[in-house]
């Protein structure tokens, strides 16, 4: 597993007590989600505590055409015969360290149901392709994340198995600590950026629909690479925000404002 293993330290800045609460989850081994906004941090966020805890980290990306056979693996054909590959859950569960599964509820019903057995007190994987029961390694722990949007949710025969973490977008002073870093952008610069975000996530009643730290960070990337302010926050803001016209339209006139 230690090409799985988290090679550098993620730079990433606390803005609470998540990594204590991680780290008593991870003492228990109890499966976590994490739920926020696009773009706040829970993929860093997982990133830095996999390397803190010196575990390897098993990535997966969900989306609507994974299937449980995508997660626990299937039998091969070669040229010496069949031979069984396990998935990315198997992985983790098999050899220990974190796996955990990007935006879980993109994924198809049956991926998640596979998850129950192993989310519990009995903690085991039933591969029934190969007839194996697999008892969870030592340090294995279970991560996984979603975006909470109206109509979206998970079922609460996954839900209730585990314990969460709430994100949200970071105080302005951490957010502009963070773009300054993670860009290089002057200080002054990043707070107007940053007091940009805010107007927008004033304006919105959904935190899902406002602008993302990650936004902001690939904004500032830009304007540090030489691109013209307002040309940056075309290309990283008001053009990747949306596509309903008024909306790109309120957007640029808050750029157009900030940035005559």
């Amino acid at each position: 597993m230690a090409e799985w293993r988290v090679a550098r330290a993620p730079y990433y800045l606390a803005v609470g007590d998540e990594v204590a609460q991680f780290r008593a989850a991870h003492a228990l081994r109890l499966p976590l989600l994490l739920k926020g906004p696009a773009g706040c941090g829970k993929t860093r966020f997982v990133e830095h505590m996999a390397h803190a805890l010196g575990l390897p980290l098993v990535t997966v990306a969900c989306h609507e055409d994974m299937t449980a056979g995508d997660l626990l693996g299937r039998w091969l054909i070669d040229a010496d015969g069949t031979r069984w590959q396990d998935g990315p859950l198997t992985l983790a569960v098999r050899h220990g360290g974190l796996c955990y599964l990007d935006e879980l509820i993109e994924a198809r019903p049956d991926a998640l149901t596979v998850l129950h057995p192993l989310a519990d007190t009995r903690r085991v994987l039933p591969l029934e392709r190969n007839g194996e029961l697999l008892a969870a390694h030592p340090r294995f722990q279970l991560v996984v994340s979603y975006n909470p949007q109206p109509g979206r949710d998970l079922r609460p025969a996954t839900r209730q198995r585990l314990v969460a973490l709430a994100f949200t977008p970071p105080p302005v002073v951490a957010e502009v600590a963070i773009v300054v870093h993670e860009s290089g952008l002057a200080h002054e610069a990043a707070m107007r950026l940053v007091g940009l975000a805010e107007r927008t996530r004033a304006l919105d009643a959904e935190a899902a629909e406002a602008l993302s730290t990650r936004m902001l960070v690939r904004t500032a990337q830009l304007m540090v690479q030489g691109l013209a302010p307002r040309w940056a926050c075309e290309l990283a803001l008001v053009q990747a925000w949306s596509d309903a016209p008024e909306r790109v339209q309120a957007l640029r006139a808050l750029v157009d404002a900030l940035y005559p």
